[in-house]
Parts: C-alpha cells; structure tokens; sequence
C-alpha cells in the first residue's frame, strides 16, 4: 500500500539562463548566495541547482510560503545574494509548488 502524505514545504523551482562566459562566475558565487540566505532567510531550507541543456533549474526548499514571500520581498539584499544574482541571464520560468511525500507501507 502507499501513503500520500501532504507536506507544507513550499518549493521554489527557478529555471534561468547563464551566459557560457559567466558560468564558472555564477558557481563561484553560490556558496556565498548560500551563506546569506542560511543568515538571512528565515525558513529557508536548502537548494539544489541543476544544469539542463542551455539553462539551469534552481530548486529551493522553504518551510512556507510567507517565508518564500518574505525572502522574495528582501531581494538581493546582502553581498553574496547580490553577486549571485548579477550573473544571471534571462529568467525562463518561476513557479511554486508543495513537497508531495509518498511512502509504502505494509
């Protein structure tokens, strides 16, 4: 049998461009973007960033959307947020979604 359990966890799925030039810029400048939100960002979580053909996808966890709604409000508002997002192209899509849990059970 399997259990579908409704979580709370808001995920943020960011698909962006990086210009080939401002690659290894963009990955350099991720630990710090990290860093700040871990300071700065209440209810951030974590993030994954995943490279697809001609784009990336940044899948970041948060414990709810006020916390999502919160960050977006702040903008790069701190150095290593700012850096990050100063090498970003074009963003190709935003969307929000609910961490979906499904387990067996016997």
């Amino acid at each position: 049998m399997t259990e579908y359990q409704d979580q709370t966890t808001t995920v943020e799925l960011t698909r962006f461009t990086v210009a080939d030039d401002k690659t290894q810029e963009m990955l350099a400048a991720r630990p710090g973007m990290l860093a700040d939100f871990r300071a700065d960002r209440e209810g951030f979580l974590g993030a994954r960033l995943v490279r697809l053909p001609n784009e990336w996808l940044d899948v970041v966890e948060w414990r709810s959307p006020e916390d999502f709604a919160a960050s977006r409000a702040k903008g790069a508002n701190l150095p290593g947020i700012a850096a990050f997002f100063a090498t970003l192209g074009d963003l190709v899509s935003d969307e929000l979604g609910t961490l979906a849990v499904v387990e067996e059970t016997r």
